[in-house]
């Protein structure tokens, strides 16, 4: 088995190529991504692509279809991952999240790919109501990110079919230690605070739902949907993937981390204005399809391994929502020190800026 996985230098990368190398050790596994987050590293013991067969550098909006030849299946990770980002570059999130999706499915089809597993979201469904969203539930996307995951999930599905299966894995929000941690994430944040400064600040009212799984996970999910087949979900599946256990407010994941770091103080902003991304999802769909690949991990076993992996990086940094473990300040970084440009291309050539100076100091 060939195995393509774009966007695995992130943090949910090495989860998945570390599942896929564990479950399939004699699969050739090949990584393709830009490689932003590639010194990100946090605690790792090792670089986490020694596991892939190769690591190829470049823009899922340029892929090469050669990247395509004999591969069996093609996991979709690569993303501009989050609101902050997709915010400020909505542009390129539609490029990269949606446009390059269809991009590679559609290359991916025509070289005989098999299967075609898409990261989505249930970001999608917008707005919380009192039933649980399940995948007949109407969508709602609030942001660019969302936006980009109901665009590529609608033009997937005439895509599907010929022997070319598609599944489109709705993550609840991520969490959990990685090899390339974000603290942009809820639970993740919860836990730096209270590990560098003893507090936990609510920035909402505390009462938003929100749906999470461990990048573990994640790993697992997928490593089952690279093998789906048609008799088990359809041409096309988009499904809700994580566990009914998993639906929190946030006030209680905070009340959770303090439960597991004593000494924690949780404060709410009771003056905020209602958070309209909140939202419960049911899990029933994936539960029924995925039965030996359903959620293992525990919220108080993601917040104990967070603890310790930041324990261990000795993290200190009360400030950390302005530091390198939030990934738009990465972004922001590479940009200040023109490694990027606008649309988060590589340069290739110097700036005119510099070219100009050094004409005249020669």
């Amino acid at each position: 088995m060939k195995i393509l996985i774009t966007g695995n230098m992130g943090y949910v990368g090495p989860g998945v190529v570390s599942q896929l190398r564990a479950t399939y050790p004699e699969a050739t596994l090949i990584g393709y991504d830009m490689a932003y987050f590639a010194n990100c590293l946090t605690n790792a013991p090792y670089l986490p692509e020694s596991k892939l067969d190769q690591q190829l550098f470049g823009d899922v909006r340029t892929m090469p279809v050669e990247v395509l030849e004999g591969v069996d299946a093609v996991v979709q990770l690569a993303a501009i991952s989050n609101d902050p980002m997709g915010n400020k570059f909505e542009e390129v999130t539609l490029d990269v999240n949606y446009r390059s999706a269809i991009r590679i499915a559609e290359m991916a089809k025509a070289a005989g790919v098999k299967n075609y597993v898409f990261a989505s979201s249930c970001s999608m469904y917008g707005a919380a109501s009192e039933m649980a969203k399940t995948e007949d539930s109407e969508l709602n996307p609030l942001t660019a990110y969302a936006r980009s995951k109901v665009a590529t999930e609608k033009e997937l599905a005439p895509i599907a079919g010929d022997g070319f299966t598609v599944t489109c894995l709705r993550f609840a929000t991520a969490c959990g230690m990685s090899d390339r941690l974000r603290l942009d994430l809820v639970l993740n944040d919860f836990v730096a605070g209270a590990i560098s400064s003893g507090k936990i600040t609510i920035l909402s009212d505390g009462t938003p739902w929100r749906p999470l799984i461990h990048v573990k996970d994640m790993a697992r999910a997928i490593e089952w949907a690279i093998t789906r087949t048609t008799d088990n979900g359809g041409e096309f599946l988009a499904v809700n993937a994580g566990s009914n256990e998993w639906n929190y407010q946030v006030k209680e994941l905070a009340e959770a981390v303090a439960e597991v770091i004593p000494g924690t103080e949780v404060s709410v902003n009771l003056e905020a204005a209602p958070d309209k991304r909140s939202y419960r999802v049911n899990f029933d769909l994936f539960k029924s399809l995925a039965p030996n690949h359903q959620p293992q991990v525990s919220l108080k076993q993601a917040i104990e391994e967070l603890r310790d992996g930041l324990q261990q990086m000795e993290f200190k940094d009360g400030d950390f929502r302005n530091s390198l473990l939030m990934r738009l300040k990465v972004l922001n970084q590479l940009q200040e020190i023109n490694a990027i440009n606008e649309s988060l291309e590589w340069q290739r050539s110097k700036n005119k800026v510099a070219e100009k100076a050094e004409l005249e100091t020669a």
